[in-house]
């Protein structure tokens, strides 16, 4: 199995894909998302582990973007408990360290802790694990890095401090995506759909209604612009269901009150 991340061994992405599939993957690293999508479309890999949402920092847009662009399939998704930890080479304490590299999201959770170490510089990356391998590789003293405890172990790294993330019960939610097939999936008991609707006055508050008739539960909706028509709006939306019947059947009805309609993915629903 042939599977892409966003970051190297030891990222938040590369955890999630293990635990998706299992450690017997062969594992494609990549340093920025819209890179993934043409490994899919050059068959050079299987799937993808993308971020889509983060519990503090909400959605990542741009992903949404690249789904819709590149038609890709979403087959299943996985909620990641965040741990974030402050790590340097051995034998350093905290009064070493002067600058603390990672990614900007990573930053973003841990703001505060830093708060009370006002002589460490934070300086965003691109990747936290990546962060934690040129710590290693280069041997840099007074640097740290912001990453999991899996990057910790593999770059031989020493944690100063442990869960240093503001909100403790913070979490990423990750799409597994595959190229888009149209499978039908009976078993599935969530969906992601994309849809536009008209300008006309309560066109969106008839569509959100309506799910309800169908036992259907939308527990997110996303806007985002539609690039080429200014001022357009197309809405992301997830749709948790029992029955797998009702949910096509609101899907028929929806077709009758939308201007577009594209099924993103059907899967079943993970854990938080």
């Amino acid at each position: 199995m042939k599977v892409a991340i966003q970051g190297i061994k030891g990222s938040f992405h590369h955890i999630v894909a293990e635990n998706y599939f299992s450690k017997d993957i062969d594992l494609t690293e990549c340093m920025t998302f819209s890179e993934m999508p043409k490994l899919l479309q050059s068959e050079k890999v299987d799937a993808l582990v993308m971020a889509i949402e983060n519990s503090i920092a909400g959605s990542i847009l741009p992903n949404y973007a690249l789904i819709d662009k590149y038609h890709l399939e979403i087959i299943g998704e996985y909620h990641l408990s965040i741990h974030q930890n402050l790590m340097a080479l051995k034998g350093q304490k905290i009064e070493d360290i002067k600058e603390v590299y990672s990614h900007p999201m990573a930053i973003l959770q841990c703001a505060d802790f830093f708060e009370n170490y006002p002589h460490i510089k934070l300086i965003e990356d691109r990747d936290t694990a990546e962060v934690a391998k040129r710590i290693h590789d280069k041997q840099l003293n007074g640097v740290g890095a912001i990453a999991s405890s899996l990057a910790a172990e593999i770059y031989d790294l020493e944690i100063i401090a442990a869960e240093i993330q503001t909100i403790k019960n913070n979490a990423t939610r990750f799409f597994i995506l595959d190229q888009k097939e149209e499978n039908k999936n009976e078993e599935a008991n969530k969906a992601s759909i994309r849809f536009t609707t008209s300008h006309e006055v309560g066109s969106l508050a008839e569509v959100l209604a309506d799910f309800g008739k169908y036992d259907v539960n939308l527990s997110k909706i996303q806007s985002m612009p539609v690039i080429d028509e200014p001022w357009r709006y197309a809405f992301f939306a997830d749709l948790i269901f029992k029955d797998y019947k009702d949910y096509k059947a609101s899907l028929k009805s929806l077709e009758t009150k939308v201007t577009t309609l594209k099924i993103l993915g059907e899967y079943t629903r993970s854990k938080r």
